[in-house]
């Protein structure tokens, strides 16, 4: 193993003191329990957005605490879940009066602390929702959940949403546009190589010169299947058409119901793709990829959308959600309306995201 690292258990906490130090003038960090939040903390009369994950996907989520985008994120240790303490202690922190909404990727440790957060911050009396996102087309039920796993939409979740919560959304209102988004959003992924966590010091699966894995997590978990290398053309293509042919997708979530104080199960349907719809196109490098082959990538799906009749309005190409130094890349494709491109286009300002500032 080869990395940039002093002692492995002091991967997390020493990555965040840099951006601490890098980012004083947006940032703040609380290392006991771990968590970022912004500078201008609380916001008053401002719904605060916060979600987190394991460590190991940056800049996801870190990297997206700021203006227009999330008021806190909790990090856990490297592909391992936030506990409910850093959740509820960044929720006092960054709590303006007007509640909490969590974003929560479709991981069992991430659903699980989570719900137990938004338990402990309604006990603290602070108004807490969370919402759910389990974009991954690849698989139903993988290692570390159940149903679909929350990947790329992730963070165009965070970024819509928290263009809203600038606007002065409440939270019922951010609450039903992140569901929306959720449910609109589509994503798949593929690996060329393995990556190495600091504590293990080895690859986290084996992967020969000539293979890929199509449908991969991005904790490195199995996906579809294991195939030969192909041209950047053809994985286009297969990721591509796994999102437009996606059926609709049926899945049962739980969700804090506030009329009854308890949480409920509800149904939810994802519509298929149809042509005519206007696209939001996100090609992510996981890690080890160069952008120009991400660009290979997106000029292979911008000519798949065209030929389908599926109109790309808006576009994001980079790494924004990693799995450490893994090379491969992920597409995710967000069907969008009005609101979603305008909260889209609004001003963001955080470590990893700038724009209209």
């Amino acid at each position: 193993m080869k990395k940039l690292i002093n002692k492995p258990e002091d991967f997390v906490r020493e990555s965040l003191e840099g951006m601490a130090v890098a980012h004083s003038d947006l940032i703040q960090v609380n290392y006991d329990p771990a968590f970022v939040y912004r500078a201008d903390a609380p916001v008053q009369g401002k719904v605060a957005i916060i979600s987190g994950g394991g460590s190991g996907h940056e800049p996801m989520h870190a990297g997206f605490v700021g203006r227009g985008m999330l008021d806190a994120a909790c990090p856990g240790e490297v592909f391992t879940s936030p506990t409910p303490d850093q959740m509820l202690e960044a929720a006092k922190q960054v709590d303006g009066g007007a509640g909490i909404l969590y974003i929560v990727k479709n991981y069992s440790g991430d659903v699980m602390n989570f719900e137990m957060a938004t338990e402990l911050a309604r006990a603290e009396g602070i108004r807490s929702l969370n919402i759910l996102i389990d974009d991954d087309v690849a698989v139903k039920d993988s290692l570390y959940t159940q149903g679909r796993r929350g990947v790329g939409t992730t963070v165009l979740a965070e970024k819509i949403c928290g263009a809203a919560a600038e606007e002065g959304y409440d939270l019922s209102q951010l609450a039903n546009l992140c569901r929306r988004v959720n449910l609109y959003g589509r994503s798949m992924g593929i690996a060329l190589t393995s990556c190495t966590t600091p504590a293990k010091g080895t690859p986290t699966f084996e992967l020969s010169d000539g293979e890929i894995e199509l449908g991969i997590g991005i904790h490195g978990e199995p996906g579809t299947e294991r195939t030969n290398l192909k041209s950047v053309d053809e994985i286009t293509e297969i990721l591509t058409r796994s999102l437009i042919e996606d059926a609709a997708y049926t899945r049962t979530v739980r969700e804090w119901d506030e009329d009854k104080g308890e949480w409920v199960d509800i149904e939810l349907i994802d519509p298929r793709l149809v042509k005519g719809d206007r696209l939001l196109a996100f090609v992510n490098g996981m890690g080890g990829t160069p952008v120009s082959e991400l660009y290979l990538v997106y000029r292979k799906l911008a000519e798949i959308c065209q030929q389908q009749g599926l109109h790309i309005v808006r576009n994001l190409i980079g790494s924004y959600i990693t799995s450490l130094e893994m090379q491969g890349c992920s597409i995710t494709l967000l069907k969008v309306d009005d609101e979603m491109i305008r909260l889209w286009d609004a001003p963001v300002k955080t470590p990893s995201w700038r724009w209209g500032v």
